[in-house]
């Protein structure tokens, strides 16, 4: 608590205030636009703060990162489009209560829970990150990988759209991406294919705007532009005396939004929909959900706020960002010198505390952003075309891949890589996984050869310890539980108790 008193009081200068609102404001807008998702943002910004101070830049970084997450609510009320995935949830009651004519009233209520989702996840990371940051501490090589795979299997099973061993292909194929280069323990390059360019590995910026950034362009450029017209908007501030009636579902969904972001790999829109369906599922008045529910519209908008504060919980005690954007931040981190993991809090514990002062101050801003200068902000964004903004993004998605060596190779994995994502998004094979894939591989790849290295070359190391067991146990479980034979088994077992009900058994 010092310390974070200490943080909160030196960063309470005109410059770094200036640095917070710019980011949540171009959070809002960006997440705002369909098309320039949350991880996009960060990828985008994280080359802009390349030459910046590393506090300045996680100023930056953490404020886009929460604006944005909130800025996709305002198209997703306003005009049934989610600015971004983790604001699908929104549209279910936000349009509905926008068509009645409480547009105003459904910001301010979508604002007030984005701002308690963010405060409930912020107090997740100052609660939790030393507890299993001591825990990690106990890990060796075994473990490490373990939980890299475990990551993996995770993110591939949630993030897949119809088959969860798709997921697990892009996942390992991230892996596999991030083996080529020098090997950290022999310096052998591998993989490299007589290209000196690719010595050091495949540079991790310039494939993550690749990957997200060229198929939302290609996306939003290929679909016809319709028309949209803003609903008039006359009071955006909400009943504060209201708001407190829905302190169960408020809690309730901070309490899974923080859930999942733990998860490896999972993010802000699954939060959001999993809170919300916890939340139809234990409400009084269920039938309302989909109608324009107060209650609907809050539990998505704290679930995937709530997930930001638990996605970067594993980034700083592991080194596993909990999330697609938390992914790319780890990059950034990477980028300024910081080395998030087991070891980071204890050889640098200030940096827990500035990254909590920074997202207390980064959700005032997007609360006082958000409840002033919404109504202002969202006729402009809604009148501006996608197309043009897209020109613009694509502009920068090239600079940005360009400016981080100043080298057009770069560039072109940027382009290659962009292509490749645009080939699996048609096709359903989810990029979440293949992030953090290559996020994970350093990790992964180094623990194993250690592991190996430690037990002669004998893969019952893995088994040999009490957490390495458990781990390696629950990565079976969770591979074997998508196989054919074993859902149909569970789904008989299942089946079974109605069966019985209605054979008039007791």
């Amino acid at each position: 608590m010092i310390q974070l008193l200490q943080h909160l009081i030196a960063l309470a200068t005109p410059w770094n205030f200036v640095l917070v609102f710019a980011g949540s404001t171009i959070g809002i807008i960006g997440g705002a636009l369909p098309g320039i998702t949350t991880t996009l943002g960060v990828a985008l910004l994280t080359s802009v703060t390349f030459s910046m101070q590393t506090q300045d830049a996680l100023l930056m970084l953490l404020s886009l990162y929460v604006g944005s997450v909130y800025g996709g609510s305002l198209t997703a009320i306003t005009i049934n489009i989610p600015g971004t995935p983790s604001n699908a949830a929104t549209t279910l009651d936000g349009y509905p209560l926008a068509q009645r004519g409480e547009a105003g009233p459904a910001i301010g209520l979508g604002t007030i829970g984005s701002f308690v989702g963010t405060l409930l996840g912020t107090f997740a990371l100052a609660s939790v990150t030393p507890l299993l940051s001591r825990i990690t501490l106990e890990f060796s090589s075994v473990e490490y990988f373990l939980l890299a795979i475990l990551g993996v299997i995770v993110c591939g099973s949630l993030s897949a759209p119809d088959l969860a061993v798709k997921g697990w292909m892009m996942g390992f194929l991230g892996l596999l991406m991030a083996t080529i280069g020098m090997d950290e323990i022999h310096a052998f390059p591998r993989y490299v294919f007589g290209h000196p360019q690719l010595m050091d590995g495949i540079a991790f910026i310039p494939v993550m705007i690749g990957v997200f950034g060229v198929p939302e362009i290609i996306q939003v450029m290929s679909r016809r532009e319709h028309p949209t017209e803003v609903p008039i908007i006359k009071r955006v501030l909400p009943n504060l005396r209201e708001i407190r009636t829905y302190w169960r579902v408020v809690l309730q969904s901070g309490l899974v939004g923080v859930g999942i972001g733990i998860i490896p790999g999972v993010g802000e829109d699954i939060a959001s929909w999993s809170a919300y369906d916890a939340a139809k599922r234990t409400s009084k008045h269920p039938e309302e959900y989909g109608k324009g529910s107060h209650e609907g519209l809050l539990a998505s908008e704290v679930g995937n706020n709530s997930c930001i504060g638990g996605a970067i919980v594993p980034l700083l005690a592991l080194g596993i960002p909990g999330s697609p954007p938390a992914a790319i931040l780890l990059g950034a981190m990477f980028l300024h010198g910081l080395r998030p993991g087991p070891v980071f809090l204890l050889e640098q514990p200030q940096y827990l505390s500035l990254v909590v002062a920074i997202l207390l101050y980064a959700s005032f801003a997007m609360l006082v952003v958000g409840l002033v200068v919404s109504r202002t902000l969202l006729i402009y964004i809604v009148k501006l075309p996608p197309k043009v903004m897209m020109s613009v993004v694509a502009t920068l998605c090239v600079v940005g891949a360009y400016s981080l060596n100043l080298n057009l190779f770069d560039v072109q994995m940027m382009l290659l890589f962009g292509i490749f994502g645009s080939v699996m998004r048609k096709f359903k094979y989810p990029l979440a996984p293949f992030v953090l894939g290559m996020v994970l591989g350093p990790m992964a790849d180094g623990n194993l050869r250690r592991a190996l290295l430690v037990g002669n070359g004998n893969p019952l190391v893995f088994v040999s310890r009490p957490v390495g067991l458990i781990l390696t146990i629950v990565n079976v479980l969770l591979l074997v539980s998508q196989f054919g034979l074993i859902r149909r088994i569970t789904s008989r077992l299942g089946k079974k108790p109605d069966a019985l009900t209605s054979a008039g058994a007791p």
